[in-house]
């Protein structure tokens, strides 16, 4: 049996768990490939000798990995854009396959480095960019291959999903849980990416590429992070029944695309609104298939690992046999991926969570719906709290029906501006997804 010699650029929580998938399922994945797939090159800047054999070679400086003529396949591991984009192309030029779990990397450079790999004939694959563990990519560019995409809507940050879970489930505060997160190892020190939507957003850019043919593309993607949300939302929208989730939206539409990261109250008999903690899941909607949900563990060692090992194993059947794969990194040639329109965050339709704080006098209500009915804006439900004791203000949550959102924003301000509200209003987005 062949060996394909792997190249491990960093040795932390996913590398750590490459390594010990492979050792610990070495003979099962041996067999799966067809090869014997053995790490023999290191590259860490701290190395614990437990984590490899004596035989194992060690470098500190990663590009000599990509440098090893004996090297078959180099995995980055090491994150970042600038290191990991350096290591990607030397491997690349000096003939070697890649393996990546950078989502970063992909969505903002991952143009120059597929046309760098067409060019040297070596694969670049990085199903563990999107979504862990959970198998996406593969979904996407090949099970669903035969579909006409409608619409993605996913929960892809797993740091998000435990904080809005356990202000849902507990009554807790954003920031208080936000600490408890970090304290797990579920959120960096500096959480700005997870919280922000920016992570989501680069995960979001790359299911998009594959699944319309667009390019990547992250600064046209709209984005809000879930630091304003306040507890009474989520339980005033789970009285509505609805949870609320953070959400990264892809759909196509006649007048263009939706690329969209945000919160949004989806129904609680939805399949996303039962996804809690770190976990993940995916859902697609599409024309032979129909709709259908990927779910499972969106990070972590082992989960990461076996996405990575997924990879490795694609590509060594390739090695052994000399042929490069005819799989696409995006699913098509690149001359056939095509600039559509994106449409920008006022155009997109949907239907919205509006709540304002009023002065409970006669009339007062009216000339807020009044507002609304003007500019076209379709009520579903109207909810007026009861007065708090001692306040002399109630909440008004209204749901609207689809609307565009230029329309309600129009609304909103215009409503904020009566004497009797107070405070700004806020607005959630609802999705049902159950319409393409």
């Amino acid at each position: 049996m062949k060996t394909v010699n792997i190249g491990l650029c960093g040795l932390g929580t996913v590398g750590g768990g490459v390594y010990a998938v492979l050792k610990r399922n070495a003979a099962l994945i041996s067999a799966r490939a067809g090869s014997n797939i053995l790490v023999s090159h290191v590259g860490t800047r701290s190395i614990n000798p437990r984590c490899v054999t004596a035989s194992t070679k060690i470098s500190r400086d990663v590009v000599q990995i990509s440098e090893d003529p004996d090297i078959h396949i180099v995995v980055e591991l090491i994150g970042g854009t600038s290191a990991a984009f350096d290591l990607i192309m030397s491997a690349i030029r000096n003939g070697k396959h890649v393996v990546t779990a950078n989502k970063a990397l992909i969505a903002e450079r991952g143009p120059e480095i597929f046309v760098e790999a067409e060019k040297y004939e070596v694969i670049v694959a990085f199903e563990a960019a999107v979504a862990g563990g959970i198998p996406i990519i593969k979904a996407l560019r090949e099970g669903l291959v035969a579909n006409d995409i409608h619409w993605m809507a996913g929960i892809i940050n797993g740091t998000s999903n435990f904080i809005l879970s356990e202000m849902s489930s507990k009554k807790r505060k954003f920031q208080e849980v936000l600490e408890e997160a970090k304290e797990k190892g579920y959120a960096e020190a500096d959480p700005s990416f997870d919280v922000d939507g920016t992570d989501a957003a680069q995960k979001l850019a790359i299911l998009a590429s594959i699944a319309f043919s667009i390019p990547l593309n992250t600064k046209s993607i709209f984005k809000e992070g879930i630091a304003h949300l306040q507890p009474r939302d989520i339980e005033y929208a789970s009285e509505l029944g609805y949870v609320v989730k953070h959400l990264g939206i892809a759909r196509q539409k006649p007048t263009g695309i939706q690329l969209r990261v945000h919160p949004a109250l989806v129904p609680a008999s939805c399949l996303l609104s039962s996804v809690d903690n770190v976990l993940n899941a995916i859902m697609v909607d599409c024309d032979a298939l129909g709709s259908t949900l990927f779910y499972g563990r969106g990070a972590g060692s082992e989960p990461t690992a076996s996405s990575v090992i997924a990879d490795i194993v694609d590509i060594s059947r390739f090695v052994t046999t000399s042929n490069v794969s005819g799989t696409r990194p995006l699913g098509v040639k690149f001359a056939d991926i095509k600039n559509k329109k994106i449409l920008p965050i006022e155009q997109i339709e949907t239907c919205y969570y509006l709540r304002f704080s009023m002065h409970d006098t006669p009339g007062a209500l009216s000339k807020a719906t009044s507002i609304m009915a003007e500019i076209g804006i379709s009520i579903e439900a109207i909810i007026q709290k009861e007065q708090p004791l001692g306040i002399d203000y109630v909440d008004v949550i209204v749901i609207t029906n689809s609307i565009m959102e230029l329309h309600l924003s129009l609304a909103v301000r215009k409503i904020e501006q009566l004497e009797t509200v107070q405070g700004d209003a806020t607005v959630i987005r609802l999705e049902r997804l159950d319409q393409v």
